[in-house]
This record gives C-alpha cells, sequence and structure tokens, in this order.
C-alpha cells in the first residue's frame, strides 16, 4: 500500500469542546481503517477508560461518538502517517492547529506524546514534562500525555493521564 492509498483522519471538532486529544499524526493502521488510535496495541481507549475520562471502555470505531461526550480528536499532521519518526516535516502544520484551536476553542487540549508537544512548542521533547503545562499564549489549557502507542511500552504510566480526567472534571 503507498502512502497515497492511505486516507487521513477527518477532525472531529466543534466549538467549545471541554478536551481535544492531539496526536503527530495518524499511525499506518489508523489511517487505514480511519479510526484514531486503532492499533490492537494501542492503550489510548483503555487508558482515557481507566482513567476515568470516559464511562465505559470504547472502541476506535466509536472515536466519532466521543464528541457527544465533549471530546474531540485531530493531529499535527493530516496527510502523514506511521510511527512519529516516519513523518515527513513538510506535512507537520502547527500553523494550521493553532488556527484550528483559535477557531474551536476548546476548554483543554491533551497531546498524545511529548513528539507532538514539542512539535507545537518548538523545542526537544527531553524538556517537556507529563502532565499539565504551564499556561502560556495558547487559549486552552495543555496537557502532556505519554504515548499510549505499543512501541513507546518502555515510557507508559497512566497517572498523568488521571491527572488530565480530575482536571475536566469526569
Amino acid at each position: 500500500m503507498s502512502d497515497s492509498d492511505l486516507h487521513r483522519l477527518p477532525d472531529q471538532l466543534r466549538e467549545n469542546l471541554r478536551l481535544v486529544f492531539v496526536g503527530t499524526a495518524a499511525s499506518t493502521r489508523s489511517a487505514e481503517l480511519g479510526h484514531y488510535y486503532a492499533h490492537p496495541g494501542n492503550r489510548f481507549w483503555r487508558a482515557i477508560h481507566e482513567a476515568g475520562i470516559t464511562p465505559r471502555r470504547y472502541q476506535p470505531s466509536e472515536f466519532a461518538a466521543l464528541l457527544e461526550l465533549g471530546i474531540g480528536f485531530t493531529d499535527l499532521s493530516k496527510s502523514g502517517a506511521g510511527m512519529d519518526h516516519q513523518i515527513e516535516a513538510e506535512t507537520i502544520d502547527v500553523a494550521g492547529f493553532r488556527i484550528k484551536i483559535e477557531r474551536y476553542r476548546p476548554k483543554t487540549i491533551a497531546f498524545t506524546s511529548k513528539k507532538a508537544a514539542s512539535l507545537f512548542y518548538g523545542r526537544p521533547s527531553s524538556t517537556i514534562s507529563l502532565g499539565r503545562q504551564p499556561h502560556d499564549e495558547c487559549p486552552a489549557e495543555v496537557f502532556v500525555l505519554p504515548s499510549p502507542s505499543g512501541a513507546a511500552s518502555g515510557h507508559w504510566t497512566l497517572e498523568p493521564w488521571r491527572e488530565l480526567a480530575a482536571w475536566i472534571g469526569s
């Protein structure tokens, strides 16, 4: 399958969401299926339930149903797909993402990896801590979560996800 065969994931955004999850780009599996966090080894759906963000464990195919809970999805790269190190730099659109945040005004955004946050902030991921970030010019509160990808198992902890759940008042 070539990159042109992959379909990017549509944004799941509307005004005044309580939370928007922001990834770097769709995984190859997510792009193929058209569902966020679709790889069977990805912990995302289990994590948001276990942390108390959702009332039950949703399946990747149900991602659009989270809009009813005030939860949206987007990625910094809407045309790239694969693991973070495979995403071509020219497909990363931080400026376009910032425009979406200004337009839709979510209360909180949560980057689902330090890599996504580092691209947003324009600084190395080693300088970014997990959890709630100091308030800056972004109109939303910002959280950085450990990547739920199976490839990032060595850095996994549910604690920042629980901190996020407590913050949004789930």
